[in-house]
Protein backbone atom coordinates (compact mmCIF):
# COMPACT_ATOMS: atom_id res chain seq x y z
CA UNK A 1 0.00 0.00 0.00
CA UNK A 2 2.72 2.37 -0.09
CA UNK A 3 2.64 4.69 -3.14
CA UNK A 4 0.65 4.31 -6.28
CA UNK A 5 0.49 6.10 -9.59
CA UNK A 6 -2.30 7.89 -10.69
CA UNK A 7 -2.45 7.80 -14.07
CA UNK A 8 -1.70 11.61 -15.70
CA UNK A 9 -4.30 13.91 -16.61
CA UNK A 10 -4.13 16.41 -19.63
CA UNK A 11 -2.90 19.46 -17.42
CA UNK A 12 -0.27 17.27 -15.02
CA UNK A 13 -2.29 18.91 -12.32
CA UNK A 14 -0.67 17.64 -8.99
CA UNK A 15 -2.60 15.55 -7.09
CA UNK A 16 -4.99 16.99 -4.92
CA UNK A 17 -6.90 16.01 -1.30
CA UNK A 18 -10.30 17.01 -0.72
CA UNK A 19 -11.41 17.46 3.17
CA UNK A 20 -14.91 17.54 3.69
CA UNK A 21 -17.70 16.37 6.26
CA UNK A 22 -18.53 18.39 8.84
CA UNK A 23 -16.27 21.18 8.77
CA UNK A 24 -16.31 24.88 8.67
CA UNK A 25 -13.51 25.02 6.45
CA UNK A 26 -13.49 22.41 3.78
CA UNK A 27 -10.29 22.74 1.40
CA UNK A 28 -8.35 21.08 -1.66
CA UNK A 29 -4.57 20.75 -0.52
CA UNK A 30 -1.91 19.61 -2.73
CA UNK A 31 1.31 17.95 -1.54
CA UNK A 32 2.80 21.42 -1.94
CA UNK A 33 0.09 23.20 0.34
CA UNK A 34 0.61 20.49 3.05
CA UNK A 35 4.25 21.59 3.17
CA UNK A 36 3.53 24.39 4.85
CA UNK A 37 2.57 23.06 8.23
CA UNK A 38 5.27 21.72 10.71
CA UNK A 39 6.59 18.72 8.95
CA UNK A 40 6.94 15.67 11.48
CA UNK A 41 9.49 12.00 10.41
CA UNK A 42 8.65 8.82 11.36
CA UNK A 43 10.39 5.66 11.09
CA UNK A 44 7.86 2.96 10.60
CA UNK A 45 8.22 -0.65 10.83
CA UNK A 46 4.72 -2.47 9.80
CA UNK A 47 3.49 -5.89 8.63
CA UNK A 48 2.26 -6.38 4.86
CA UNK A 49 0.08 -9.71 4.23
CA UNK A 50 1.62 -9.70 0.93
CA UNK A 51 5.09 -8.36 1.24
CA UNK A 52 6.18 -8.99 4.92
CA UNK A 53 8.10 -6.28 6.47
CA UNK A 54 8.40 -3.10 5.26
CA UNK A 55 10.41 -0.57 7.03
CA UNK A 56 9.72 3.24 5.63
CA UNK A 57 10.75 6.85 6.69
CA UNK A 58 8.12 9.02 5.97
CA UNK A 59 7.62 12.88 6.93
CA UNK A 60 4.94 15.58 7.06
CA UNK A 61 2.26 17.15 8.84
CA UNK A 62 -0.07 15.27 11.32
CA UNK A 63 -3.54 14.42 10.44
CA UNK A 64 -4.87 16.08 14.04
CA UNK A 65 -2.73 19.28 12.68
CA UNK A 66 -4.38 19.80 9.14
CA UNK A 67 -8.11 18.87 10.41
CA UNK A 68 -7.94 21.19 12.96
CA UNK A 69 -7.38 23.89 10.67
CA UNK A 70 -10.26 22.79 8.72
CA UNK A 71 -12.35 23.61 11.75
CA UNK A 72 -14.31 20.41 12.72
CA UNK A 73 -17.98 21.23 13.66
CA UNK A 74 -17.60 20.22 17.63
CA UNK A 75 -20.28 21.48 19.60
CA UNK A 76 -19.13 23.45 22.61
CA UNK A 77 -22.34 22.55 24.69
CA UNK A 78 -21.73 19.12 24.50
CA UNK A 79 -19.02 17.40 27.09
CA UNK A 80 -16.47 15.68 24.83
CA UNK A 81 -18.14 16.15 21.60
CA UNK A 82 -15.35 15.55 19.50
CA UNK A 83 -15.17 12.09 20.29
CA UNK A 84 -18.36 11.04 18.39
CA UNK A 85 -16.65 12.41 14.85
CA UNK A 86 -15.22 9.92 12.56
CA UNK A 87 -12.31 10.44 9.78
CA UNK A 88 -12.88 8.51 6.38
CA UNK A 89 -9.63 8.55 4.09
CA UNK A 90 -9.84 7.77 0.73
CA UNK A 91 -7.32 6.65 -1.82
CA UNK A 92 -7.19 6.93 -5.58
CA UNK A 93 -6.92 3.02 -5.74
CA UNK A 94 -10.04 3.22 -4.07
CA UNK A 95 -8.57 1.76 -0.66
CA UNK A 96 -10.18 3.25 2.82
CA UNK A 97 -9.15 3.08 5.77
CA UNK A 98 -11.53 4.66 9.33
CA UNK A 99 -10.10 6.10 12.27
CA UNK A 100 -11.65 8.34 15.24
CA UNK A 101 -11.02 11.39 16.32
CA UNK A 102 -9.87 10.51 19.93
CA UNK A 103 -7.24 8.14 18.54
CA UNK A 104 -5.36 11.29 16.83
CA UNK A 105 -6.40 14.09 20.10
CA UNK A 106 -3.82 14.93 21.60
CA UNK A 107 -6.15 14.81 24.69
CA UNK A 108 -6.91 11.06 24.18
CA UNK A 109 -5.08 8.75 21.83
CA UNK A 110 -2.31 11.27 20.54
CA UNK A 111 -1.77 8.53 17.70
CA UNK A 112 1.01 10.70 15.58
CA UNK A 113 -0.97 10.04 12.37
CA UNK A 114 1.03 11.64 9.53
CA UNK A 115 -0.37 12.45 5.84
CA UNK A 116 3.37 12.07 4.46
CA UNK A 117 4.56 14.39 1.77
CA UNK A 118 7.80 12.18 1.04
CA UNK A 119 8.64 8.63 1.68
CA UNK A 120 12.04 7.33 1.95
CA UNK A 121 13.03 10.65 1.19
CA UNK A 122 11.22 10.66 -2.61
CA UNK A 123 8.62 13.57 -2.88
CA UNK A 124 4.95 12.33 -3.66
CA UNK A 125 3.86 15.42 -5.25
CA UNK A 126 2.33 13.44 -8.15
CA UNK A 127 0.43 10.76 -6.24
CA UNK A 128 -0.75 12.56 -3.53
CA UNK A 129 -0.03 12.37 0.15
CA UNK A 130 -0.06 8.92 2.29
CA UNK A 131 -1.71 8.21 5.81
CA UNK A 132 0.48 6.57 8.22
CA UNK A 133 -0.06 5.62 11.40
CA UNK A 134 3.32 4.39 13.03
CA UNK A 135 1.38 2.86 15.73
CA UNK A 136 0.24 0.34 13.68
CA UNK A 137 1.71 -2.92 13.45
CA UNK A 138 0.12 -4.13 10.39
CA UNK A 139 0.20 -1.94 7.40
CA UNK A 140 -3.28 -2.03 6.11
CA UNK A 141 -4.37 1.12 7.36
CA UNK A 142 -1.78 3.17 5.43
CA UNK A 143 -3.55 4.85 2.76
CA UNK A 144 -1.64 5.49 -0.50
CA UNK A 145 -2.48 8.40 -2.75
CA UNK A 146 -4.98 9.91 -0.79
CA UNK A 147 -7.78 12.09 -2.97
CA UNK A 148 -10.26 12.65 -0.08
CA UNK A 149 -10.58 12.56 4.00
CA UNK A 150 -13.78 13.18 5.53
CA UNK A 151 -14.04 14.02 8.77
CA UNK A 152 -18.13 12.87 9.95
CA UNK A 153 -19.75 13.68 13.51
CA UNK A 154 -23.26 11.90 12.05
CA UNK A 155 -23.08 9.63 15.29
CA UNK A 156 -24.86 12.07 17.80
CA UNK A 157 -28.30 10.08 16.96
CA UNK A 158 -26.67 7.58 19.50
CA UNK A 159 -27.09 10.04 22.41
Amino acid sequence: MIAVSRSPTAADAPAEVVLTGDLRRPARLTVAALLSWPQHGARVTFECAGSGIRRHRFTGPRLHDVLTAADPVFDPTRRKDRLRFLIAVRGADGHHALLSWAEIDPDFGRAPVLLAVSLDGTPLDGTGPQLVLPQDRCGARYVSGIEAIRVDGGYAAWH
